[in-house]
């Protein structure tokens, strides 16, 4: 039993992590050696997550739905190292890690006036946004595939 609750562990595990515990036959080591390594609640962790957070970029051709993904992600991440961050540091964070030359018309309209954002808005203006574009221009969607 803890061999094969070993193994379902590890098969959720990225390869580059599965490395740290495949030698590990009991499930309470495999937890502690995760717990050291991604868990720590330091300094260290959080300048590292909020470094990724403030220097996250949309990567050209990725789709706004995976982009979103990984920005919530990062925001998890932080979360667990109990880091707050309000909702509309939230937004501002994703409308500035969009491309301008893509992204522009759309990042101004959502400021426009406005005193605060909400991430929830920001985020499906967003999908919304790219929604239409996809279906002004078929070849946006061929793009994003190659």
């Amino acid at each position: 039993m803890n061999k094969t609750m070993c193994g379902i562990i590890r098969s959720c595990l990225t390869q580059d992590i599965k490395y740290h515990v495949m030698i590990e036959i009991s499930i309470k080591k495999i937890w502690e050696i995760l717990e050291i390594q991604y868990l720590i609640k330091g300094m260290e962790n959080q300048l590292h997550l909020k470094r990724n957070l403030y220097r996250f970029q949309m990567k050209k051709g990725i789709p706004i739905g995976e982009h979103m993904i990984n920005y919530m992600k990062l925001l998890v991440d932080l979360a667990n190292l109990d880091v707050v961050i309000k909702d509309g540091d939230n937004a501002l964070n994703l409308l500035s890690s969009l491309p301008n030359e893509d992204y522009e018309t759309i990042v101004l309209t959502l400021i426009n006036g406005k005193q605060s954002l909400n991430y929830n808005e920001v985020s499906s203006a967003l999908v919304n946004h790219e929604l239409r574009r996809k279906d002004k221009d078929p070849l946006i969607v061929h793009r994003q595939k190659c």
